[in-house]
């Protein structure tokens, strides 16, 4: 089992790795107490030009499915959306045995069946953890500041420091490093914008054998080629109805748009949008790496319901688990929550008809909170008056808004009947930190209030699910 980075494994087998790699390129890391004594920073009489690099996990959800089921490596396997509906996820195998993406799983199971291709419902843990190791790996071999997290399998790097020569160089030891750390294969492009690194990216991914999954886009022969083999609805930034017009004027890639007039640009594609696009396209960065977003201003939660519901006490259940997810995530980021909304949707009243119904209401708290206890206490009422009788529900959720820190919170001296005095909230932050800490420690959902249920039926369909292995002591590997 791969070992994650950090822990004691790195220390013994991977330290002296992670020193010779950051020592053969620069003084690109922040992290100097890595670096020989010997080592030297090569002296260039001109400043470098920005160069970029993307790298995208291959089949990200296949790819953490297989990292514990080694006897899946080169069969086609697939990953299922929320409620085991549709196709999100393909390796290559199943890419070649005709698994379209996005396809219902009912339509394509005899073709599943047929070829022998492993199914799984969506383990959002597992995914979510592994790719919290791929991206701390990144931040590790190059430092916080250079790596921006774009996606849960795709990240930005800024090589600017890099010496051009070494650039390839460096592409292909940090792919093999992410991959011998993690179990992850990855593929990386590199260009001097991010969208060239888009592109680049996207073609090695398109040929793995002649790239090994690494591109790097330096001169301008290579940019051309690249630009020519990119159809121009597969660019970043373009989406689908700016694709076929451009299309019907006879632009069909990448080239042929970096050649069009700036002013034409500037007039049909969005203005200053489009500009920046084009000048991506033609080299000239306009697209900075972006510091991640700390604190979100608003955090909720919902969900489909694995089967349809039609009692009020199933939906007070699931706006109670919803609640306590979007509460959790709330205290992660120590803030306090002042509205909460709750929503509900509906089948339209004609079984024919596809029309669902959504119904909402809203309140605004006494107090901002962050404890579990109390934000259901305020939005279990709203359930009930939301609550249209039993007809078909399809999804509930709920939406935290008003976010204020919580070290600013000041307590109510005049409490009414609505507020709790000080000495039940200071309480209830107790409660919630011991709560949060067995959570963590133990697994999500080892403690929870009686709300959310004992054995509800109304959760999200995942008959084919994986093992949680690494954030779940009861369902950790066994080697025998």
């Amino acid at each position: 089992m791969p070992v994650e980075p950090g822990e004691g494994g790195m220390e013994k087998g991977k330290w002296g790795e992670k020193k010779e790699i950051i020592s053969s390129f620069t003084s690109f890391t922040l992290h100097p107490s890595f670096l020989p004594s010997t080592f030297s920073i090569p002296i260039h009489p001109f400043p470098l030009p920005h160069m970029f690099a993307l790298i995208d996990c291959n089949s990200f959800y296949c790819s953490c499915e297989r990292l514990f089921r080694p006897d899946l490596e080169n069969k086609p396997v697939v990953v299922l959306s929320n409620n085991d509906g549709c196709v999100i996820a393909r390796s290559d195998e199943a890419k070649i045995a005709g698994i379209k993406m996005g396809a219902p799983y009912y339509q394509c199971k005899t073709l599943i069946e047929q070829k022998g291709v492993a199914v799984f419902s969506s383990n959002y843990q597992l995914y979510g953890e592994l790719s919290m190791r791929v991206m701390d790996t990144l931040r590790q071999l190059l430092s916080e500041d250079k790596v921006e997290v774009y996606s849960v399998d795709e990240a930005f790097l800024d090589l600017t420091e890099i010496p051009p020569e070494q650039i390839e160089s460096l592409a292909m030891r940090l792919k093999e490093t992410v991959e011998k750390w993690t179990g992850i294969k990855v593929s990386v492009g590199v260009g001097s914008t991010k969208v060239l690194s888009k592109i680049a990216n996207r073609l090695a991914k398109k040929d793995k054998t002649a790239t090994n999954c690494v591109l790097v886009l330096q001169n301008q022969s290579q940019l051309t080629q690249a630009l020519k083999q990119t159809e121009i609805g597969e660019v970043w930034g373009i989406g689908y109805r700016y694709a076929e017009k451009l299309r019907q004027l006879g632009i069909t890639d990448a080239f042929r748009f970096s050649q069009l007039p700036v002013n034409w640009i500037r007039k049909n594609m969005g203005g200053v949008v489009g500009v920046r696009l084009f000048n991506e396209l033609n080299g000239k960065p306009c697209i900075d790496l972006k510091d991640p977003l700390e604190q979100k201003k608003m955090i909720g939660s919902s969900r489909m319901f694995g089967r349809p519901v039609y009692e009020v006490q199933d939906i007070r259940e699931a706006v109670s688990t919803y609640l306590a997810r979007s509460a959790e995530k709330l205290r992660r980021q120590q803030s306090a929550a002042s509205e909460i909304e709750v929503y509900i949707v509906a089948a339209d009243e004609n079984r024919f008809i596809y029309r669902p119904k959504k119904f909402r209401s809203s309140i605004r708290l006494p107090r901002p909170s962050s404890a579990t206890n109390e934000l259901i206490q305020f939005a279990l009422p709203l359930v009930d008056a939301l609550y249209q009788g039993k007809r078909k529900y399809l999804k509930a959720g709920v939406l935290l808004s008003g976010l204020v820190p919580q070290s600013s919170l000041q307590e109510d001296l005049c409490f009414s009947g609505q507020t709790m005095n000080p000495e039940q909230h200071q309480f209830n932050r107790k409660l919630m930190l011991a709560l949060d800490n067995i959570n963590f420690s133990q697994g999500a959902e080892t403690i929870r209030f009686a709300a959310t249920g004992v054995q509800p039926t109304w959760k999200m369909k995942q008959e084919k699910m994986s093992p949680r292995y690494t954030t779940c002591w009861k369902e950790l590997r066994e080697i025998r």
